[in-house]
Formats: structure tokens, sequence, C-alpha cells
């Protein structure tokens, strides 16, 4: 029977159930505690989701069960969920709009990280809301570089991609930020103020990414094709598109280990020399975020 408790949060009811279950069976990491590293790291979190449409990904029975993306705000949701309507064109489900959740408060943080939504995915733009008019897309905010290794590569050759892909970036004008991606690889992060429309942000990443290859191309490729990837980095360019989301800075991944995309520095870019040098769980994060703060601030508004 599902044991149910209704907490108080910042003047919200939210009601919480199964706190035990565990949610991560090789280190027993239940959904309380998921719930705990939500709250605890949601000053840094928050401002970095604040406007977005947030897609979740839910893993009802934990990360060795089933898994379910979730765009459109599911049966049920409070009605102090703060909740936007968007075309959705390509929809996979055929509809015209989804009504996105916002999650810009920690009472909605917490009632979604009890719906076992793990991982908090992000487009590169935020919602802008103007009064009397319907919401609308904003031009992105951020471009991002999604480095992913074809293994037998790892996260040691996504940093050495990184560092270069930074010099790349900064004489275009840009000044990245690294963050793993709390799996396998790592993404660089930049303000995006010079661009337009999300098909600008695209064009511009696409062309960096293949500018880069031909510099570098025993090392990186910038097509998903499989044959091409073994030992290589795919700089992915492709997140740009206003339909893509990415991890979310600070959130969980549905890992073994609770694992978390962190906020990293350049400096322990250039130190990585094994994958384990760059793998931060949930308590490494918010002994971080208690010594740095947050790393990605430069990129908020």
């Amino acid at each position: 029977m599902s044991e149910k408790v209704t907490v108080d949060v910042e003047g919200r009811q939210v009601v919480l159930s199964n706190l035990a279950k565990v949610l991560y069976p090789e280190v027993g990491f239940t959904k309380g505690q998921v719930l705990d590293y939500y709250t605890r790291v949601a000053p840094v979190l928050l401002p970095h989701l604040a406007g977005r449409a947030v897609t979740r990904k839910r893993y009802p029975d934990g990360v060795e069960g089933m898994v379910f993306f979730e765009k459109n705000a599911p049966r049920g949701t409070p009605d102090w969920v703060h909740t936007e309507t968007l075309p959705s064109p390509g929809s996979s489900k055929d509809r015209d709009t989804i009504d996105y959740v916002v999650v810009d408060d920690l009472a909605t943080l917490v009632w979604t990280a009890n719906l076992a939504a793990l991982e908090l995915h992000t487009h590169m733009w935020r919602i802008r809301k103007l009064r009397g008019k319907p919401a609308t897309q904003a031009p992105p905010d951020l471009v991002v570089f999604d480095l992913d290794p074809g293994p037998p590569a790892t996260i040691v050759e996504c940093s050495e991609v990184a560092l270069l892909l930074r010099e790349v970036m900064q004489d275009d004008g840009l000044d990245p930020l690294p963050k793993t991606s709390g799996s396998k690889g790592m993404q660089l992060y930049a303000r995006a103020d010079g661009f337009g429309s999300s098909e600008e942000a695209s064009a511009y990443a696409k062309s960096l990414a293949q500018r880069f290859e031909s510099s570098h191309p025993d090392l990186v490729v910038h097509r998903m094709t499989k044959s091409l990837r073994p030992g290589k980095v795919l700089v992915d360019w492709s997140q740009n598109s206003a339909a893509k989301t990415t991890i979310s800075v600070y959130s969980l991944r549905a890992r073994p280990r609770p694992t978390v995309s962190t906020p990293v520095t350049w400096d322990e870019v250039a130190a990585c020399r094994t994958p384990e040098d760059l793998v931060f769980t949930s308590d490494d994060v918010l002994a971080r975020v208690a010594e740095l703060g947050d790393l990605f601030a430069p990129l908020l508004d």
C-alpha cells in the first residue's frame, strides 16, 4: 500500500508518496533521498530552470525499470503548478500544442521529484510571455555543444576536445563553460546573445562543428553516423534545435549511482586523466555547491 504524506513547501501543499522506495538499486538510493537532493540543490538549480519548458524523464520503478519522457503536464497536476501552452510542430503524438510544465519554484520541483522525474531536460530557449498574447519561444539565450564519446573513447577524450573547442569558441566571441553530462560525456554552454533564432544558433553550431572536425579529423566527428564514431568524440551541434532538449545542469541521471550533470572548472577539465576524475554524485555536488557556489551563474541573465 502506498504511504503518503502531505508537506508544506513554501505555502503549497505537496503530497509525497513511497519515500522509502529504492530508485537506484545498486546503491540503495531512495525516492526520499532524491527529494532531499533536489530540495537542497534548488537554490542553484531553479534559476537555470526558470522560464523554461521542462521535459521530465520519469522512472517510476527506479533506474532499472520502465522509463518515459513527459512533456505535457500530466493528469492531476496541481492548479498551482505553472504551465504554459506552446505550439508543438512535428509532435510525435500529433499534438498541435503542449502544456509544458515550468519548474520555477521549490514546490513544483518537489512535486516533479515525487513523480520520479529523476532527469530534467531543457531547451536552449526560454518562454516569452507578453501581456495579452499567447506564450511563444524566445530567441535562444544559450548555445550548447554536446560532447559524446564513441567507445573506447571516454570523458578523458571529451576533456581534450573541450579544451580545443574552447579556444575556437573564444575566437568566435563566446565564453564557454563546461559541465559533465552525468553520464559518459560533457557539454559546453555559452550565452547566445547574438543569435536571433534557434535556426541561427543551429547553423552557427553546425558550421563550427564542421570546421572543428576539419582541423581535428582523427579526434572528432560532427555526424551521428555510428560507423564514424568509434574512438572519437561526437561534437553534437544539433541540440541547439528549438525542438531538442539537453540534460539540465544539476539534474540527476539515471545511472547505477545517482550521478549529476555537474559544472566543472577548466582546471578540472585539463586535469582529467581517468573517467572517474569527472564523476560526481548527489552528495559530491551538494558539497561542491557549498564550497564553489554556482559555476554556471555567468550564464544567467
